[in-house]
């Protein structure tokens, strides 16, 4: 049986999908596909950046991770709209599941692309091609939103395929079709080869895929160590490694932030690793598992990084004790004069949850505060992160869960793609 792989990536996810809400559930206009625009941070709070741009714009040379002030200037006329996470969970979920209509392997890659296999299909869907058009107009039609299609017989070959011609194609890259469509790329357009590996292939006089599958292995291992022969494997179109598209359960559960004003003050950088610790802990139980190593990390005006960790006796998920870790850490960690841009916390040795190692200086009534967590994680589920908050949080500078996923993100949909308050099933 004739076995198929197609790469589906949604062209500007983010800003396509907000496009498709903003004209097809709020009938405004123009198209934000059609104009200059982009889908941008929040400036204030340092993270003005270029999320997503259209068409349009990427003809003043925008490129997406590029300063919004820089984006601007480029195009005076840009306009901008802030992400909105919890439209594009719906989204990719109904994408998914639209997927699964037709094969039941698909693998989820990120929010906005996956593979699907198609083996002995061919009497259900027809050519191969034409299936893959078909289903690109249907999820074009029912979804409000375009998509690349890349089809080969392995991961690796379909995405590459996906990333010949843009937007809203399909595209081939069968293993005979290598030399013609392949090999001619510049290094930088195979997967995992980013601007560092890139110069030094480049180095080695290495500028296309080409001349990266016809170099010598050993050349490669030598210069580049285990990764200079992965390479050479996928510039000869052969499968990626299985670790790619395989996910492994959590081995560690972890916030960040940037702050919106530097941490001058203790009290200041502990409401914030208060709120990190909430979405952590919230996290971990809603995985049914514990953590029993805590570690933070601090990052300074001017980009210097320092972190330290601890182990715990037990392994916990409770917010209480997470926390209470995290602020010793962090008083050792921070001269309490240098001002810090960023905070972390991170926890490690990940085991399932089968209830609490007690010991004989556990002072603490951890068990009710595991209750209390749980039950406070119930409400939120329910009615949202804002329904309950600590009252330290009250009027304070800081949400009271940062970090990780934005709360949109994190709070999800259950069915259909969220668009605000309609909902298209």
């Amino acid at each position: 049986m004739a076995r198929y792989v197609f790469h589906v990536d949604v062209n500007s996810a983010f800003l396509s999908w907000s496009a498709a809400y903003r004209t097809g559930v709020m009938g405004q206009q123009p198209d934000l596909r059609t104009i200059p625009s982009v889908v941008g941070g929040d400036q204030e709070s340092r993270h003005g950046i270029v999320l997503a741009k259209s068409t349009p714009a990427k003809k003043y040379g925008i490129a997406t991770g590029e300063p919004l002030v820089s984006a601007r200037k480029k195009c005076p006329g840009l306009v901008v709209i802030p992400p909105d996470y919890h439209l594009y969970v719906g989204a990719s979920r109904a994408l998914m599941r639209l997927l699964e209509r037709y094969s039941d392997e698909v693998t989820q890659y990120s929010i906005d692309e996956a593979w699907a296999v198609f083996e002995g299909f061919e009497g259900l869907y027809g050519p191969i091609v034409s299936f893959a058009e078909d289903l690109k107009e249907e999820i074009k039609r029912e979804l409000g939103f375009t998509v690349n299609i890349g089809i080969s017989k392995n991961r690796l070959l379909a995405k590459v395929a996906g990333e010949l011609r843009k937007p809203d194609r399909v595209n081939t890259l069968f293993p005979e079709e290598i030399p013609e469509k392949m090999w001619p790329l510049p290094v930088r357009e195979m997967f995992g080869i980013g601007a560092a590996t890139e110069n030094k292939l480049h180095r080695l006089g290495i500028f296309t895929l080409g001349d990266l599958a016809n170099a010598d292995r050993n050349m490669l291992r030598s210069h580049l160590k285990k990764y200079g022969e992965i390479l050479w494997r996928y510039a000869n179109g052969m499968e990626m490694e299985s670790y790619v598209f395989e996910h492994e359960a959590n081995k560690g559960y972890g916030n960040s932030m940037t702050v919106p004003f530097d941490v001058t003050e203790r009290a200041y950088g502990h409401q914030v690793l208060l709120s990190l610790c909430e979405t952590v802990g919230m996290r971990l139980r809603e995985d049914r598992v514990r953590a029993s190593v805590v570690s933070v990390h601090i990052k300074t005006f001017s980009f210097e990084y320092a972190g330290r960790q601890k182990q715990l006796f037990g392994a916990t998920n409770v917010t209480e004790e997470l926390y209470r870790e995290a602020a010793a850490l962090f008083d050792a960690l921070w001269d309490g004069k240098t001002p810090l841009r960023q905070l972390g916390v991170s926890t490690g040795g990940i085991s399932k949850d089968f209830g609490r190692q007690y010991n004989l200086f556990d002072g603490e009534k951890y068990d009710r505060l595991e209750k209390v967590d749980r039950a406070v994680d119930a409400i939120r589920k329910k009615y949202g992160e804002d329904a309950v908050m600590r009252a330290c949080f009250l009027k304070a500078p800081v949400n009271h869960m940062n970090g990780g996923l934005h709360k949109e993100r994190r709070t999800g949909i259950t069915t259909g793609i969220d668009l605000g308050k309609e909902k298209v099933q």
